[in-house]
């Protein structure tokens, strides 16, 4: 018995081994893999997406995140009923974010006014989660939707702000993000 234990571990060991170098071979350098991943990462194809936020707190930060280098994705929500929207950023040496917009009561191609925002801001590769914890904290103002020539695509674009922070969803600390703007995409055919 201990003979068979020894060579499963001999085994294991040699594939770890050949997984690690190929993986290590085949894996670009993280600051290569960042810059392709910004050069190829477009917003919104027509090139005007953006966001635009100003972040105080636990993240000190203005945010100002043009088309290009700027991932940004949306679709339809259910419960409550509207829209979410998340917008990220390959870092050039800065803190790699993650925001995420819950819009209540966004319809397919209607414009809106006055839409409650549940805001959630992940800082990529640690456990810090920042969250409103639902659509009381955050108001949009203004938002407006223009279809894309892609079925049931949009450009939305939307301006508000949050009059309360978004807590540290474990751990301390809090999050203010006073203003933003931004213009992404959403697809309601998913």
């Amino acid at each position: 018995m201990p003979e068979m234990i020894r060579q499963r571990m001999s085994c294991t060991a040699a594939l770890a081994a050949l997984f690690w170098f190929t993986a290590a071979r085949a894996a670009p350098e993280p600051a290569a893999a960042e810059a392709a991943a910004a050069e190829t990462a477009a917003c919104l194809p027509s090139g005007d997406g953006f966001l635009h936020a100003h972040v105080a707190g636990a993240i000190e930060t203005t945010i100002d995140w043009p088309n290009s280098g700027t991932r940004c994705d949306g679709e339809p929500r259910e419960q409550p009923a509207g829209v979410r929207l998340s917008f990220q950023r390959a870092p050039a040496g800065a803190t790699d974010l993650l925001f995420v917009f819950g819009l209540t009561g966004v319809r397919e191609g209607r414009p809106a006014r006055e839409v409650g925002a549940n805001l959630t801001i992940i800082v990529q590769g640690t456990d810090r989660i920042f969250g409103t914890l639902g659509d009381s904290r955050c108001t949009v103002d203004s938002l407006k939707q223009r279809r894309l020539p892609r079925s049931r695509a949009y450009r939305v674009e939307a301006r508000g702000f949050c009059t309360q922070p978004a807590h540290a969803v474990r751990g301390e600390g809090d999050v203010l993000v006073s203003t933003f703007e931004f213009a992404g995409l959403v697809h309601y055919d998913r």
